[in-house]
């Protein structure tokens, strides 16, 4: 049973309408007050794209100028002087064949995201059946396979994050928190759409974006305009 506080709110949601960013920025700080916590921002993207074709598939990392307001604690697999690098720029767990150890027999896996040097990736592919399924395999197009890992640390610390098309054709980010100011908001959802725009697929034909939807956590999802893409990314969306 839905409380009060949503119902209210969701009655300022039209049915069936599409919102302008800045119309659509206002509701999702209205429903701030739906939650005693401070709130996820999302977006869902849904694509015109089928994701089991290889030239279909959309994937990609964003830097959010304004930040995710989530803290994230990254494990980075280095050793000596990359291994210092890493500490140095923020790295909260930082290891080699001593951390491959531990999350095989310890199962340690206390980090949100995992940066490794090209060098450690034969021994992180030990245990890649543990990392893979939690999307925390290190991979060279995301940019977490590299030896510049001190920069590779303090983008993710920043808000750099990763998205992937699902099966659907939905591409699914955290884009802040329902604390952010409403400029905050929009630069985050214009610099997604402007990075998911750019990772367009060559198989992908005809109009790219079927709709948009931001939403809060617990809050009823806002339609945006995907017609108002391309004015507010400077990037054509079909």
């Amino acid at each position: 049973m839905a409380g009060k506080k949503y119902v209210d709110f969701a009655k300022k949601v039209e049915a069936g309408k599409v919102y302008p960013l800045k119309d659509a920025v206002a509701l999702i700080k209205d429903s701030a007050g739906l939650t005693k916590f401070d709130a996820s921002i999302d977006i869902a993207v849904r694509l015109n794209i089928d994701p089991r074709h290889a030239d279909q598939q959309v994937r990609g990392t964003v830097l959010l100028p304004a930040g995710t307001g989530k803290k994230i604690r990254i494990a980075v697999f280095a050793k000596a002087e990359k291994a210092r690098e890493a500490q140095d720029a923020g790295a909260d767990i930082v290891g080699a064949e001593d951390l491959v150890k531990r999350v095989q027999e310890e199962n340690f896996l206390d980090f949100d995201a995992v940066i490794a040097t090209p060098d450690l990736m034969g021994q992180v592919g030990r245990i890649g059946k543990v990392l893979g399924p939690r999307g925390l395999m290190p991979n060279p197009k995301l940019g977490t396979v590299t030896m510049d890992v001190g920069k590779a640390v303090k983008e993710l610390k920043a808000g750099r994050s990763e998205f992937k098309a699902e099966k659907a054709g939905i591409v699914q980010l955290s884009l802040g928190r329902a604390s952010f100011s409403a400029d905050q908001i929009e630069t985050n959802v214009r610099a997604f759409l402007e990075t998911l725009i750019k990772a367009r697929p060559a198989g992908a034909k005809g109009t790219f974006i079927k709709s948009i939807t931001l939403s809060t956590t617990m809050g009823p999802g806002i339609r945006l305009n995907p017609a108002e893409v391309e004015t507010a990314t400077g990037a054509e969306a079909a």
